[in-house]
């Protein structure tokens, strides 16, 4: 599935992706013929929300193929009659439900039906190199993120700004998922000095002035939110001692800057390095779903603090990545990936830097940062 550029499926799925990425676009370009039902229209919520059954009446008797319901996950409960629909009517009358999520909050609670695989479960991720094509613009990428209307915008940057306010009110104060909301946005920006790094839940949570099981619970959120990520350090048959703690990252470069405080004390190399390696895990990300590649992505750091920042492992094969703004390769650069080959000498590794040379050490292939992102699909396929 290659997101944009493709076809929906013809089954019953679930399209699951954070806010913003146009999911809802996408699917009414798609299937211009298509029911939608939106819940975050209130009338929509509230009728289905106090009897999910209602449902049956909204879809018309004469009506055949697709019927989407956005934002699933505001009445988890529909489910259950969607389930007894495919079993029944979706069958005389020709339709395909497709179910759009951006939390995983609700859905994840004990009991919800997730229709025990009658549906299949895509993902949607900001826009990808490939989908960009000849607009791809490394620069404003790493400025202003991926996501479609921050790429469209005359003014992206207010767009983020807007972006972050009004998810907060939206999805975190509307919700109901914290008490303390002046705590949750100081620990919004807390985290994004997190980003690309180690997490310090103790250090975030005195920056904050919130305890340790706050800052736990905010970064539940943001995960359940689809707005962050953690990945935890490749252990497997491991021959050195490594760390333990896992990575954070914001989902989108452009979410990440704006969350990220600027000082006079902050040089840009600080804020530019960890959004160049977001927009490399953004695309990892994209592409491991989009093309089944079914990677586990974690990175690899050992007690001496060695890092490879991406170890992607899975029955296609091993693959490290460092990524650097540096504008040349320089050898102190390519010692973590070395140390890591020379424990795992099947692995192929990448440098990918901001240089404009591709290059070759020993196993280590060097590539500048907009080559090497047109040949990822080629570099994760077998």
């Amino acid at each position: 599935m290659w997101s944009r550029l493709q076809k929906c499926p013809s089954e019953h799925f679930f399209l699951f992706g954070p806010i913003g990425t146009g999911k809802s676009s996408w699917l009414k370009t798609s299937l211009p013929k298509a029911l939608f039902l939106d819940l975050l229209d209130n009338a929509t919520y509230r009728v289905l929300l106090a009897a999910p059954e209602r449902i049956e009446d909204l879809i018309p008797e004469d009506h055949s193929g697709a019927v989407v319901i956005d934002e699933i996950q505001r009445v988890p409960s529909l489910l259950n009659e969607i389930h007894r629909m495919i079993e029944g009517r979706a069958k005389k009358q020709g339709l395909q439900f497709i179910m759009t999520g951006s939390s995983a909050r609700k859905l994840r609670q004990k009991g919800v039906n997730l229709l025990a695989g009658r549906a299949l479960t895509r993902w949607m991720h900001p826009m990808t190199t490939a989908e960009l094509g000849d607009d791809f613009d490394l620069t404003r990428s790493l400025q202003f993120g991926r996501l479609p209307q921050a790429l469209s915008s005359k003014n992206p940057k207010d767009f983020l700004e807007s972006y972050i306010t009004t998810y907060l009110r939206e999805e975190v104060q509307q919700e109901s998922l914290v008490r303390n909301l002046e705590g949750f946005s100081r620990f919004l920006e807390a985290a994004s000095f997190s980003q690309g790094s180690l997490v310090n839940i103790s250090a975030i949570a005195s920056d904050c002035s919130v305890g340790r099981k706050a800052v736990e619970d905010y970064f539940q959120i943001l995960e359940d939110l689809l707005l962050a990520t953690r990945i935890q350090v490749f252990t497997r048959k491991a021959k050195r001692k490594l760390v333990s703690a896992p990575k954070f990252y914001y989902f989108d470069p452009g979410v990440y800057r704006t969350l990220r405080p600027k000082g006079p004390l902050d040089s840009e190399f600080e804020i530019d390095g960890p959004a160049l390696e977001t927009l490399i895990y953004q695309e990892l990300r994209a592409l491991n779903d989009y093309l089944s590649t079914d990677y586990s992505i974690s990175y690899w750091r050992t007690s001496d603090d060695r890092e490879v920042d991406f170890v992607l492992y899975g029955e296609n094969g091993l693959i490290a990545i460092e990524v650097k703004k540096t504008s040349r390769v320089r050898r102190t650069d390519l010692e973590a990936l070395k140390l890591f080959c020379e424990d795992y000498p099947q692995a192929k590794a990448y440098f990918v830097y901001g240089g404009t040379r591709k290059d070759r050490y020993g196993k280590i292939e060097a590539w500048p940062v907009g080559a090497f992102l047109d040949a990822l699909p080629k570099i994760l396929l077998p």
